[in-house]
């Protein structure tokens, strides 16, 4: 009897058992990262604004391949991508990490120097794009190696250009929640931060000055590499 051949041509869907075991053997968190992944549970419906372990581990691993020494993450939340990326960072580098709530950052913080990194993380308690703005006027244009994009979906479009100033030629961009749940494939979806992701994916796919992969990680990453 001839064996049956898999032939999967699409990303398979993660639920149930396989997602279970995806999380078994698909990547390892750190004690630390976990610890403050059950921290963040405390906040309740907003613990679901926190980046998935899996795709903390992704963005770890392109920090540790790309080797960036300036990182700029615009929405912090309670600090899981911030401190995934600062512990796979080389010593010398920084983050400079954006967020408008104290209460939250209180919590990254104080993982953060647990972890031993906290030195590398520069907090400012600020809208995104005040950060951007105060970053372009101190001269900071094309000094960023990467930048990791979460906060108010409003103002995508207004992170994904000021970010592209900011960052240099051959640098990366990390824009999350870019398939939303799903409801930017749906038409009947008008919401205005829908429509604000739904019409900036489709900037990014058509923008010359970027190269692009969507990457279907939890709730969908773009990746963006600054030509």
């Amino acid at each position: 009897m001839r064996k049956e051949r898999i032939i999967v041509n699409k990303t398979i869907a993660l639920d149930g058992a396989l997602y279970g075991y995806f999380r078994e053997v698909g990547f390892r968190e750190p004690e630390i990262l976990a610890e403050l992944r059950q921290a963040t549970a405390a906040f309740g419906e907003d613990a679901s604004m926190q980046v998935a372990p899996e795709q903390g581990a992704f963005m770890a691993m392109l920090v540790r391949l790309t080797g960036p020494r300036r990182i700029l993450e615009i929405g912090t939340f309670t600090g899981y991508s911030t401190l995934a990326m600062a512990l796979a960072m080389p010593p010398d580098g920084r983050i400079v990490a954006s967020d408008v709530s104290r209460e939250w950052t209180d919590v990254g913080r104080e993982h953060w120097l647990r972890a031993g990194v906290a030195d590398r993380i520069e907090l400012r308690l600020a809208k995104g794009r005040e950060t951007i703005a105060n970053l372009l006027a101190a001269g900071q244009e094309g000094a960023f190696d990467m930048i990791f994009v979460d906060a108010d979906k409003k103002s995508y479009d207004i992170y994904y250009e000021g970010g592209l100033k900011l960052l240099r030629p051959g640098g990366l961009m990390l824009l999350d929640n870019v398939l939303w749940g799903g409801k930017v494939a749906t038409l009947e979806a008008d919401d205005l931060a829908t429509s604000v992701l739904r019409t900036l994916n489709a900037k990014i796919h058509a923008d010359p000055r970027v190269s692009l992969a969507m990457v279907p990680i939890a709730d969908g990453v773009t990746m963006v590499r600054k030509n």
